[in-house]
């Protein structure tokens, strides 16, 4: 299996497709440990088709994808497996299980994929659960819960098993200013306080400007990565204007 030693996550001239559409050409970037790397862009430039190559999801149709030096699509079943292991996703909307409690929720990867007793898993639980601001409300179901704490449920079943990276597909979609902001605080806070690192598909200004480290915006017409960098620093210093205008839209 060839192996790179560059960032945590490195993407060397991906392509992706659907079938004869091609969504992506040409796409390479990296994401350095302990970093925010948000994935920008309008409507139907391929962020989260993007996110699902990262992820495992959906094979390249020519390519990288190296995750900590390892080529995920270059992998074996059980390479892959132990690769994905490293990671924690939330999608649009927390995808909460509505049948089960927040606490089923955040336990069900623990009791999947550990051999942790029933007294382990409870307390892991809790403590992913304070970490998130949701101490208290184990035993709400998500039908119960606003769309910022389903978020913030969805967040503690991600980080249940001690991710090495999040993956977070419009994390402040349907969600109201301050609701989102707290959203964008806690992403800070977990980086700063646990090490983790993100990559974030989000459009929304605000939340780019908050959390990235470093962003690479997508292009529907070119179907490619047109730019990448600090968003702070790309409003004054990129030379492209479909991302100066999108940086500075309404603004």
């Amino acid at each position: 299996m060839h192996q790179k030693s560059e960032g945590l996550i490195q993407v060397e001239d991906l392509e992706l497709a659907y079938g004869e559409n091609l969504v992506l050409k040409q796409v390479s970037f990296q994401l350095i440990k302990g970093t925010c790397l948000v994935v920008m862009g309008g409507s139907g430039c391929g962020k989260s088709t993007l996110l699902k190559a990262m992820v495992g999801l959906l094979a390249p149709v020519d390519g990288k994808v190296f995750i900590a030096g390892k080529d995920l699509w270059d992998s074996n079943h059980t390479e892959r497996a132990t690769i994905l292991r490293k990671f924690g996703v939330l999608f649009q909307g927390g995808a909460l299980w509505s049948s089960m409690t927040v606490f089923e929720n955040v336990a069900l990867p623990l009791e999947t994929y550990t051999d942790l007793k029933e007294g382990e898993v409870r307390e892991i639980v809790r403590y992913k659960l304070s970490l998130v601001g949701l101490g208290g409300f184990e035993s709400f179901y998500p039908s119960e819960l606003s769309g910022g704490m389903r978020k913030r449920a969805g967040l503690a079943r991600a980080m249940a098993l001690d991710p090495e990276i999040l993956f977070f597909d419009e994390p402040s979609a349907g969600l109201d200013p301050i609701t989102s902001k707290r959203l964008d605080d806690l992403i800070n806070e977990l980086k700063e306080s646990s090490g983790i690192s993100f990559v974030v598909v989000t459009h929304e200004l605000a939340s780019i400007f908050e959390i990235a480290d470093h962003s690479i915006f997508l292009d529907a017409e070119e179907r490619t990565l047109l730019e990448s960098g600090d968003p702070k620093s790309l409003v004054y210093n990129s030379n492209n204007p479909k991302v100066v205008d999108f940086l500075t839209r309404n603004a």
